[in-house]
């Protein structure tokens, strides 16, 4: 079959650029092997976001005496509430599949590999197109360990699809993946201990802002073993974790072991040898429009491994069609936001403070807090706090917040950074009171 477009994937890289592949009048072929939506639907963002919010929810219905409500005996039900994660998944594969009944798409199941730099094989059908895109995401990496692979060690898709409560949880890794699941698993009932390699969690976020969460978290229960490396697991009646702490060999028993420690390309399927596709341990290698060594092939989003986040893929195809459409890209990438969804929620973008010092950045930090915000303590969430980097003359660098809808506040910010903007900008825009934005301009205003 000849066609214009093919795309490899149907994640956040895929489906949603195919749909403007389509509208710009390009006859496109998507070639899928599993569940529409790739990792972010099916064993990522959604699903865990779904856990997140019963989480949120059960916390606050346990300590809802404060704002004069008596809950009586909360009952929870681990059960019930993957079921409401697997409906609201499987509501979003069928808006999905209906996005594939677009006219100029063709949606086709199954697993490609590359026949040669143009062609690509779905069983003994072969497709061919001037223009291919590659998104086929990530896969869950595992330590070299003695044990990695023992049973009771899961990954994060395995531990969405769990019936029971885990008594003992210990998470290898303390970036985004593990610290959600550390966070929505205490709040459940799980004695969570998060063993984590680098000197704190959450490593390329804002330090100040990954201890003060650490030390929340702490609040909660969890438990941290920072600057420890994970050595071995040993199966017995449960699970040990050896690891070293502080020149210390240590251990802990657990039930369930969560292996966070990453995601990497998945390089493995698709036959980039005989397509002549540059790969590096990190990825598909790929130029400024994400085209690799092959005119007209793209890689874009976990595949090339420059930034793991859904919202990366989707405006890299975008980025990528834009390039292949011969028009301008009016996508700035280095604005990209990141938020974790914790309580309270952390959320960045732009560089951090580590990050600026180390290059030699002269920078004023601008900060304000939760608790001086009204909206905040109506909320009862008093927890946390902005803080926006400029240069001298008030260009914003980079903006990094802990506390409630931290995610949702962080775009004003990425917004004026956009159209690199001036802090003098969020200072003169009237905010509305009483609201969370206020906590914006009110480290605008420092």
């Amino acid at each position: 079959m000849q066609t214009q477009l093919i795309i490899i994937g149907a994640g956040p890289g895929g489906y949603e650029t195919a749909v403007h592949a389509a509208k710009a009048g390009l006859q496109t072929v998507v070639i899928e092997r599993g569940p529409l939506g790739g990792t972010c639907l099916n064993a990522g963002c959604i699903p865990t976001k779904c856990l997140c919010h019963t989480a949120e929810v059960l916390e606050s219905t346990r300590h809802s005496e404060a704002l004069g409500i008596t809950a009586g005996d909360v009952q929870f039900s681990l059960s019930q509430a993957m079921a409401r994660k697997d409906a609201i998944v499987s509501q979003l594969q069928g808006a999905i599949d209906a996005l594939m009944q677009t006219p100029g798409i063709t949606l086709v199941r199954g697993e490609a590999h590359f026949v040669d730099a143009h062609t690509v094989a779905v069983g003994e059908t072969t497709y061919t197109a001037p223009h291919i895109i590659i998104a086929t995401g990530s896969t869950s990496k595992f330590l070299p360990i003695e044990g990695a692979h023992a049973r009771g060690v899961l990954t994060s898709t395995e531990m969405l699809r769990l019936q029971e409560v885990p008594r003992r949880l210990t998470i290898i890794g303390g970036g985004v993946i593990g610290l959600e699941f550390a966070a929505i698993f205490r709040t459940f009932g799980s004695e969570v201990t998060v063993v984590e390699f680098c000197k704190e969690v959450l490593p390329f976020f804002d330090r100040d802002l990954a201890k003060r969460l650490r030390t929340s978290l702490k609040r909660q229960g969890i438990d941290f073993h920072v600057g420890a490396a994970a050595k071995a697991i040993h199966e017995g009646e449960s699970l040990t974790i050896d690891y070293e702490e502080k020149g210390k060999l240590r251990s802990v028993e657990a039930d369930i072991v969560l292996m966070a420690v990453g995601r990497g390309a998945n390089l493995e399927s698709l036959n980039f040898a005989d397509a002549g596709i540059e790969v590096s341990k990190r990825g598909v290698v790929v130029d400024e429009h994400f085209q690799t060594s092959v005119p007209g092939v793209y890689a874009v989003g976990d595949i090339n491994g420059l930034c793991q986040l859904a919202h990366a893929a989707t405006f890299q195809g975008f980025a990528a069609l834009a390039h292949i459409l011969g028009e301008p890209s009016p996508y700035r990438l280095e604005v990209m936001p990141a938020a974790v969804f914790t309580v309270p929620e952390a959320a960045m973008v732009g560089k951090t403070e580590e990050q600026l010092a180390e290059e030699g950045v002269a920078y004023v930090a601008h900060k304000s807090f939760y608790r001086a915000n009204g909206k905040a303590l109506t909320m009862a969430a008093e927890d946390g706090f902005a803080k926006i980097l400029t240069d001298a003359s008030g260009r914003i660098l980079g903006a990094h917040l802990l506390g409630a809808h931290a995610a949702d506040l962080i775009h004003e910010l990425a917004m004026v950074m956009q159209h690199d903007g001036n802090i003098s900008e969020v200072v003169s825009m009237v905010h509305a009171h009483p609201s969370l934005s206020e906590i914006v301009l009110a480290a605008a205003r420092h």
